[in-house]
């Protein structure tokens, strides 16, 4: 049976991410990876810098302790998503207390989630954003207390992963990509990575 990545399979597609959920995103998209991790780099930028050009800095910023050992048919993935609040960006919790700071300030209101994703071989590089607006019903204390103790979302922007409970109960719209707000837009990086490889040139001549 054919495979969805097969005009893939002359290339080494490497993601640079621990997050269980970009991983499983490009298993789901039948886009054949293999996990490449080095030391995490401190994820500092210029404080001048917008949401959107943060997110592509810091994907770019992750991509830049790999560049040197690439591979002529090496493909490098690399991706930072945002939880943005008006203008404030809101990182992972340091803690529980932190976290439920940042479910209360989201409660009720809509934000952004906005991923950078860059994508690296040995003598290119290309650069793009997805951007979803998320809207929050109010929140109850006890369901904001009860959702961190329960799913410990500490490793996640925003201090909540779309794919849990609190997605089911709490979020009652989004605009844009669903799978942008788990930490990857799937479908876009699909067809950056055929630009990337040349794939919808050859097709279309």
């Amino acid at each position: 049976m054919r495979r969805f990545g097969d005009h893939l399979q002359n290339y080494r597609i490497f993601l640079a991410s621990r997050s269980p959920r970009r991983q499983s995103l490009l298993t789901q998209a039948g886009i054949p990876f293999e996990v490449w991790l080095k030391e995490e780099v401190p994820e500092n930028y210029p404080s001048e810098l917008s949401p959107s050009e943060v997110a592509v800095f810091l994907a770019r910023l992750k991509a830049e302790n790999y560049r040197n050992e690439l591979k002529e048919t090496d493909i490098l993935i690399t991706a930072d998503t945002l939880v943005v609040l008006g203008q404030q960006i809101l990182g992972k919790p340091a803690d529980r207390d932190g976290a439920i700071i940042m479910l209360n300030d989201l409660s009720g209101k809509p934000h952004e989630v906005i991923t950078g994703v860059c994508l690296s071989s040995k003598d290119k590089e290309s650069v793009f954003i997805s951007s979803t607006i998320v809207w929050f019903d109010h929140l109850e204390q006890s369901e904001i207390e009860e959702y961190i103790d329960e799913f410990s979302p500490y490793d996640k922007a925003g201090s909540y992963g779309i794919q849990e409970w609190i997605g089911y109960m709490g979020i009652h719209r989004i605009e844009g990509s669903y799978f942008n707000v788990m930490g990857l837009p799937i479908q876009r990086l699909y067809k950056e990575l055929q630009s990337f490889t040349g794939y919808k040139t050859i097709r279309n001549q």
